[in-house]
C-alpha cells in the first residue's frame, strides 16, 4: 500500500510530465488501433465519401474529447469559469491558457490519427475515386459513351478489385496510385503545417508575450495548487470531525451502560480519571476542526469559498481594482519592532 501510495503521490507532484505521457501513449495507440482497424470501403457512390469523412473525422473527434477527460484540470477549468466573481474576478487570460494548455495536449492523438490516414491513403482511395480524370488516365475515346451515373458507378468500384470491372476504361493500379499519390503529399503536408504551428506556439508565441505568458502560467499554477490545498484541508477537517463524532458517540453509548449496570446499587465507585494521552488526542482533534463543530456551519463555510473566495491578498485587506485583483488602496505605514533577547 505504501508503494501505491509513493507512485501517486509521484504522480501529483509530477502531474504535467504524466499528462504529456499519457497523451503520448493514446497516440501510438492511435497509430495502432488503425493499422488494426480493417477498412472496407462500401464502394457505392453516394457512400464512399461519407464513410470515408466519418472514418476521418470521427475517431479524431473521440481521441481529443477522451483527452480532455483524462487531463485532471477540466474540472478545474470549468469551476473557474462558472464560479461567481465574489471577492475574486475571474482573469480571462488565465482561463485562456488553461483551455490552450489542455487542447494542446488533447490534439496529439488526433492530429497523429488524420496524418496516418493520409499517409495511408485507403481513405482518400475510397471518398475521391469517382474524381478521377478519366480522360487523361484512361481510355478518353471510350469516355464519352458512359453517362455521367454509370461513369460513377463504375469508379466508385475502383477501391474494392474483386467487384471493380473497368480495366477496359481505366486500368485500376494507374487510379490507386494517382490518389494515394496525392493523399500521401496532404499527409506530409499536413505533418509539416502542424509541426510548424506546434513550433510557433511553443517557441514564438512566449517571446513577444513573455509578461502576459508568464502572469497567466503562475496564476494558472495558482489555482491548481489552491485547489488540491483545499481538498486537502477539507479532507483533514472531515477526518477529524467524524473522529470526534464517533468518540463521543462510543462515550455516550458507554455511559448508558455504566448507568445501567450501576442502577440499583447502593453505592457507586469514584470516577476514574482520564487517560493524558486520550485527553491530548482529542485536544488535538477539536483543534484541527478549527472551531468548525457542527454540520451547518461546515455547509455555509464551503457556500461561501464557492461564492466568495477571498482575495489574492496576504495582510490587510484593500479594494479591488478594475481587474479584480486587489490593490490601489492606501496603504498603512509599517511599524518596526525591535526584540532584544538575553541569555541567562
Amino acid at each position: 500500500m505504501d508503494k501505491f501510495r509513493m507512485v501517486f503521490q509521484f504522480l501529483q507532484s509530477n502531474q504535467e510530465s504524466f499528462m504529456n505521457g499519457i497523451c503520448g501513449i493514446m497516440a501510438l495507440a492511435s497509430a495502432q488501433i488503425y493499422s488494426a482497424f480493417d477498412f472496407n470501403c462500401p464502394c457505392l457512390p453516394g457512400y464512399n465519401a461519407a464513410y470515408s469523412a466519418g472514418i476521418l473525422l470521427a475517431p479524431p473527434l473521440v481521441l481529443f474529447l477522451l483527452g480532455l477527460v483524462l487531463n485532471n484540470n477540466v474540472s478545474m477549468l470549468a469551476e473557474e469559469w462558472k464560479r461567481p466573481p465574489g471577492r475574486r474576478a475571474k482573469d480571462p487570460a488565465v482561463l485562456r491558457y488553461m483551455f490552450c494548455s489542455m487542447a494542446q495536449r488533447a490534439l496529439i492523438a488526433p492530429v497523429v490519427w488524420v496524418a496516418v490516414t493520409l499517409l495511408d491513403g485507403k481513405c482518400f482511395l475510397c471518398a475521391f475515386c469517382t474524381a478521377v480524370p478519366v480522360t487523361v488516365l484512361g481510355n478518353s475515346s471510350l469516355a464519352p459513351s458512359l453517362t455521367p451515373p454509370e461513369l460513377a458507378r463504375l469508379l466508385a468500384r475502383v477501391p474494392c478489385p474483386e467487384i471493380y470491372d473497368g480495366d477496359w476504361l481505366l486500368a485500376r493500379e494507374v487510379a490507386v496510385r494517382y490518389l494515394r499519390c496525392i493523399s500521401q503529399a496532404l499527409g506530409w503536408s499536413f505533418v509539416l503545417l502542424t509541426t510548424l504551428l506546434a513550433f510557433v506556439v511553443r517557441s514564438v508565441r512566449p517571446c513577444f508575450t513573455q509578461a502576459a505568458f508568464l502572469k497567466s502560467k503562475y496564476w494558472s499554477h495558482y489555482i491548481d495548487i489552491e485547489r488540491k490545498l483545499f481538498d486537502e484541508t477539507c479532507t483533514e477537517h472531515a477526518k477529524a470531525f467524524a473522529k470526534v463524532c464517533i468518540q463521543q458517540f462510543f462515550e455516550a453509548m458507554n455511559h448508558d451502560l455504566e448507568l445501567g449496570h450501576t442502577h440499583g446499587a447502593l453505592a457507586m465507585a469514584p470516577a476514574s480519571s482520564a487517560d493524558p494521552a486520550t485527553t491530548d488526542g482529542a485536544k488535538e482533534e477539536r483543534e484541527k476542526l478549527r472551531g468548525i463543530t457542527d454540520q451547518g456551519a461546515m455547509n455555509r463555510l464551503l457556500t461561501s469559498w464557492h461564492k466568495c473566495k477571498p482575495p489574492l491578498k496576504l495582510g490587510q485587506e484593500e479594494p479591488l481594482m478594475g481587474n479584480g485583483w486587489p490593490g490601489g488602496g492606501p496603504r498603512l505605514p509599517r511599524k518596526e519592532v525591535a526584540t532584544y533577547f538575553s541569555k541567562v
